[in-house]
């Protein structure tokens, strides 16, 4: 059977123990809507719908560490509720973090002083400020590369669109004083592996975006404390940039004068150099490869799914989101037949890095097959793929999507 063309759904498995503090997630019986059929099957097989604490059903991709996908359904508002936001770590150990005992330290060879922060001291010492910003992760649809690239096997769902509110990392900064020649800024979280020679997960981003006023420590979610599966009591915000930076619980911040070398930045999350028109991390180019930076403009459709039936005089409406790293999105065009493209109506601007939704509608006059397909093109100019750009770690897919319905 042709892969595209494949009707499938996530059966729910057998319960699991959670190798971390909060101690089950529940298998939930029910179809998760992947919105594509081009994941292997053996990824399909083995994936479920089960209910972290705190959580709507997501789609499980491992229990150590805990991965969970965002079923398509969540999407179809622009805002991503809590409940449904994915979950994506890569240490197994997430301890409990109460907001009482949490404390930030602000330090590093490039920092004038050291400072600890307390969760009330941040609030009181420092202007608050929001975005609604995309929190993607980098893997995002590598479930659908083909040829098979290794890493887990997201499918569509490893992302989400949020109000963050926090306080802005530069004015966090300013307070521990940054000495020139200060290059980067370092972030190390509260999770661990539980065998000592698994590298802490550190990342580090070039000064100049962490003195970004759009770049925060986020306490709040879309008007709630952060849940603990994405990060309570702190996280960092880096809108634009793909969720690898966005740490969670975070517990330290330093500021220093060389290329911070771990693994996480020396080895994992790179890319072929020049192979994707995003900007380059200056400071860590020192091999063949770089750094991902930023997120590539691209879009889903919500309303429908490959192999969907509709009937004839039913009219064919194609909704979706649409987002890219923080230009915005200038327009949305779809096509029922692949050759013909038509603009689709934007929806409510909530900011350049937000979700954009749009939508399209069409009558149905006749019978017979439809190939749907959404692309997006950003206000820098940026526009989505007809053929995947393959890279070894699977990041950056933004092909066109192509659904298949039948009308009858």
């Amino acid at each position: 059977m042709d892969r595209s063309r494949r009707r499938f759904s996530a059966a729910a498995g057998a319960l699991a123990v959670l190798p971390f503090s909060r101690a089950l997630a529940a298998p939930v019986g029910g179809t998760a809507e992947l919105g594509f059929a081009e994941i292997p099957d053996g990824t399909l097989a083995e994936q479920g719908l089960f209910a972290l604490p705190g959580k709507l059903p997501l789609i499980k991709k491992t229990f150590r560490p805990p991965n969970f996908e965002t079923p398509i359904q969540y999407f179809r508002t622009p805002i991503t509720q809590n409940r449904a936001f994915f979950v994506r770590y890569h240490l197994a150990a997430i301890p409990e973090v109460s907001a009482k005992d949490w404390a930030l330290s602000v330090g590093g060879d490039s920092a004038e002083r050291e400072l600890k922060l307390t969760l009330a001291q941040m609030k009181k010492e420092f202007k608050a400020a929001q975005v609604t910003a995309v929190c993607q992760c980098s893997g995002n649809r590598r479930g659908l590369f083909e040829p098979h690239v290794a890493g887990v096997e997201w499918g569509v769902g490893a992302m989400g669109n949020a109000v963050w509110k926090g306080v802005r990392l530069k004015d966090v900064l300013a307070k521990a004083g940054v000495k020139a020649g200060a290059l980067e800024v370092v972030f190390d979280g509260a999770d661990h592996a539980p065998l000592e020679k698994t590298p802490d997960f550190v990342k580090s981003l070039p000064l100049e975006v962490a003195m970004d006023e759009n770049t925060l420590i986020a306490f709040e979610m879309n008007g709630q404390p952060l849940p603990h599966w994405n990060g309570f009591p702190a996280r960092l915000v880096v809108p634009g940039w793909t969720g690898t930076y966005w740490v969670k619980q975070l517990a330290s911040v330093r500021v220093v004068a060389q290329p911070e070398k771990n693994f996480w930045m020396a080895t994992a999350y790179r890319l072929p150099r020049g192979k994707f028109k995003t900007p380059t991390f200056q400071s860590q180019l020192y091999s063949p490869n770089e750094p991902i930076t930023t997120m590539v403009v691209n879009s889903l459709i919500t309303s429908l799914k490959s192999g969907q039936q509709l009937r004839r005089g039913q009219p064919l409406v194609v909704n979706g989101i649409a987002w890219d790293s923080g230009s915005g999105i200038a327009k949305v065009e779809v096509s029922t037949n692949g050759a013909d493209w038509r603009e689709a109506k934007l929806g409510k601007d909530l900011g350049r890095f937000s979700f954009r939704e749009f939508s399209f509608s069409m009558p149905t006059r006749e019978s017979g097959s439809h190939v749907v397909m959404a692309r997006a093109t950003s206000k820098a100019g940026e526009t989505q793929v007809n053929e995947l750009i393959h890279n070894p770690a699977g990041y950056h897919h933004n092909v066109i999507q192509r659904i298949y319905v039948e009308v009858v």
